[in-house]
């Protein structure tokens, strides 16, 4: 399992949206990046200057938006869903999305199930629970 530090995650981002806007090639994982940096354009000004970015690490403020955060979420619900991993991701996703007509709007209610599902691993010193994960989807994209 890869695990890329803060400034890892903040400088990946920031690169990405550099070569877009440069044009320069990007691999498989940068493209799926590059998508959902054009779904946030109010990430912009921030992903356009990495020492800033790298900077601002120390100045956390937890009421306000982390982008590094929001856009890391999105690419893991994207490759989650790709691999289908856990199980039933896919398909839940994809409900939640065409319930939502947007799989933007959906990603973000996926994020409040994949917050969860990680805050509730760590509170009680377990593995996190994909089922639960999945079901949580599940009801949204069900739901009256």
């Amino acid at each position: 399992m890869i695990q890329p530090s803060q400034a890892d995650v903040r400088r990946f981002f920031c690169g990405v949206y550099a070569k877009q806007r440069s044009g320069e090639p990007m691999e498989a994982i940068e493209t799926l990046a590059g998508l959902w940096i054009d779904e946030h354009p109010e990430y912009h000004a921030t992903l356009a200057d990495v020492d800033a970015a790298l900077a601002a690490m120390h100045d956390a403020n937890p009421a306000r938006e982390n982008p590094f955060l929001h856009l890391s979420m999105h690419l893991s619900i994207s490759e989650q869903c790709s691999i289908d991993q856990p199980r039933g991701i896919r398909q839940a996703v994809e409900l939640l999305a065409a319930r939502r007509g947007s799989l933007h709007e959906a990603h973000h209610e996926v994020m409040d199930c994949l917050g969860r599902m990680i805050w509730e691993s760590q509170r009680a010193g377990r593995m996190p629970d994909g089922a639960a994960y999945v079901d949580c989807v599940q009801r949204r994209a069900t739901a009256d």
